[in-house]
């Protein structure tokens, strides 16, 4: 009797995490010559939802943090269950500094200088596409204002 109760349960969660991600507004973004689709979280509580509860994310799929102003900001992995990289950018898009981060983690991930965005990917995909510190990431001035 358990078992369909635990099945009912579960549903909800993976329609919220969807319906999460079809209210969060998208914007493409370029990174060297890949095109990233990349959904933005510029609200208070976009930035704390993040990617949480998400079980994949497609290969060109990520996650911009639009920061009110540029400070040292850290990331977790609270609740989440992908393997990231983040990349702290300025306020041009240049790459300040990638970490990777691993699922249900509290260690802090934070900006090398003060960061204006945070741009999370699939672990390993920056590297995998020879996209390092210094790096422009185009598109972020295209961003929705935080609020």
């Amino acid at each position: 009797m358990s078992t369909p109760i635990l099945l009912l349960t579960a549903i909800p969660c993976a329609v919220l995490a969807s319906s999460a991600a079809a209210q969060t507004p998208h914007i493409e973004l370029i990174a060297g010559f890949y095109r990233i689709d990349a959904e933005v979280a510029a609200t208070d509580a976009q930035r704390a939802q993040g990617l949480m509860h998400r079980r994949s994310l497609a290969a060109n799929q990520g996650m911009l943090f639009v920061f009110p102003q540029a400070a040292r900001h850290c990331m977790w992995m609270q609740n989440t269950y992908l393997p990231l990289s983040v990349a702290f950018l300025d306020e041009g898009g240049r790459i300040l500094n990638i970490e990777d981060m691993q699922p249900q983690t509290e260690d802090n991930h934070c900006a090398a200088k003060p960061a204006r965005f945070a741009l999370e990917m699939n672990k390993g995909w920056f590297s995998s596409k020879g996209i390092a510190a210094g790096s422009r990431i185009a598109g972020v001035d295209q961003s929705p204002l935080p609020r």
